[in-house]
């Protein structure tokens, strides 16, 4: 099997070969004039994009040639689509094409159904638009609001879920397991360990949804793989990333190093506040990914987009490249199912998010009703899916 590189380069290569010369080139699509970030290729600049057969073809200061469709792109970013590695966007029909008008060409549904309700969302994501994929809740039941789904650990039933990954193997990417006190209890440990065993056969990785754990954060981390990965890094209170007095736990960034992903995970409810992301971040805690928990709901919340979210943590400081390369690269090596994605490297199908950054005073709001105004924010202005233009809805 071909790796990333050599699938990238193979295509590109017989892509040119039915291009009859650069000067009089046919494309189906290119995007001119805009600011391409692709941190996959260490790019930040004004380039021209080209487009056809649904892959990128050239990505140059200017293309000659003509194409059946152009987007004007100046004064905008220009960046691999978006993925977006922790959503419940399986939960309806309706849940995909509005990620899609954000810029998300790509997503997980991460949880929100077990071994007795995957096959529906399992269904969604292979109707999506854009590419869909799924994580197995390792309770049977998916997820169980407000009263949470593994309080009784006889939910999570080690054998249904590798039969739940099994029959679905072409979409499901890994296991999750909700571990906040509200869902799990005293069952946190335990329901890791059932997690990690029905992935183990399958070579999957585990998502775990930490905040105010019943156990601490190092036992559960110690629990944890490489490419594991832990969502609402940033969540307060009891047994989190910080001591009482502040201070970063060693075995966070020991974690990391071991090669455990941690992903930011908006959401709406105890997730994060802005306190503990300054402190985290002041100790050298940046998020590997950025998601959004996303529901059909989430244009009421603080969440709003993928874009926005990205958006928050301009406030402190962190370089747009990087935030760029937490929707985009960085999420693509999760899963190899993603291994061709979050790029736009010649050959690498032509997946494009394109984004305004606005200047003005703008407010976002963490999951506390806490407000902060920044200066910048990010909005979706166009999406590019396997090479044509998304209409808007």
């Amino acid at each position: 099997m071909m790796n990333r590189r050599q699938l990238v380069c193979a295509t590109g290569a017989a892509l040119f070969t039915h291009i009859p010369g650069a000067f009089a080139a046919t494309y189906d699509l290119i995007i001119r004039g805009g600011r391409v970030i692709d941190p996959s290729a260490g790019l930040d600049a004004t380039r021209d994009v080209a487009i056809s057969g649904g892959r990128i073809v050239a990505v140059e200061a200017s293309i000659a040639g003509d194409a059946t469709e152009t987007i004007d792109a100046r004064g905008k970013i220009v960046a691999p689509g978006l993925i977006d590695i922790h959503t419940h966007a399986g939960r309806s029909k309706e849940g995909p094409p509005m990620c899609l008008q954000d810029g998300v060409t790509a997503w997980v549904d991460a949880g929100s159904g077990g071994a007795d309700n995957i096959d529906a969302v399992a269904a969604i994501a292979r109707g999506a638009p854009q590419m869909g994929r799924c994580l197995v809740n390792i309770a049977r039941t998916g997820v169980v609001t407000p009263s949470g789904e593994l309080h009784d650990l006889s939910a999570a039933n080690v054998a249904l879920a590798r039969g739940a990954i099994e029959r679905n193997r072409d979409v499901v990417v890994g296991v999750k397991a909700r571990l906040s006190d509200n869902v799990a209890g005293a069952n946190d440990l335990e329901a890791l360990r059932r997690a990690q065993e029905a992935a183990g056969p399958f070579n999957l990785p585990v998502m775990i949804h930490v905040g105010q754990n019943y156990s601490p954060l190092r036992a559960l981390l110690a629990l944890l793989k490489r490419g594991d990965i832990v969502t609402h890094i940033y969540a307060p209170g009891k047994n989190g990333i910080l001591d009482d007095k502040g201070v970063l736990f060693a075995d966070v960034m020991a974690a990391r190093r071991r090669g455990v992903i941690f992903d930011f995970g908006n959401g709406v409810s105890d997730h994060f506040d802005w306190d503990t992301v300054e402190k985290a971040t002041r100790q050298g805690l940046w998020p590997d990914t950025f998601s959004t928990d996303w529901s059909t709901a989430s244009r009421t919340t603080g969440v709003v987009d993928l874009p926005n979210v990205m958006s928050k943590f301009l406030l402190f400081g962190m370089p747009l490249s990087q935030i760029i390369a937490c929707a985009t690269v960085n999420a693509a090596r999760c899963f190899p199912a993603f291994d061709d994605r979050g790029t736009l490297n010649v050959g690498a199908p032509a997946d494009v998010a394109i984004m305004e950054l606005r200047e003005g005073t703008f407010e976002f709001v963490d999951n506390y009703k806490g407000m902060r105004s920044g200066h910048q924010r990010l909005f979706p202005s166009e999406t590019v899916l396997a090479g044509k233009r998304v209409a808007h809805a």
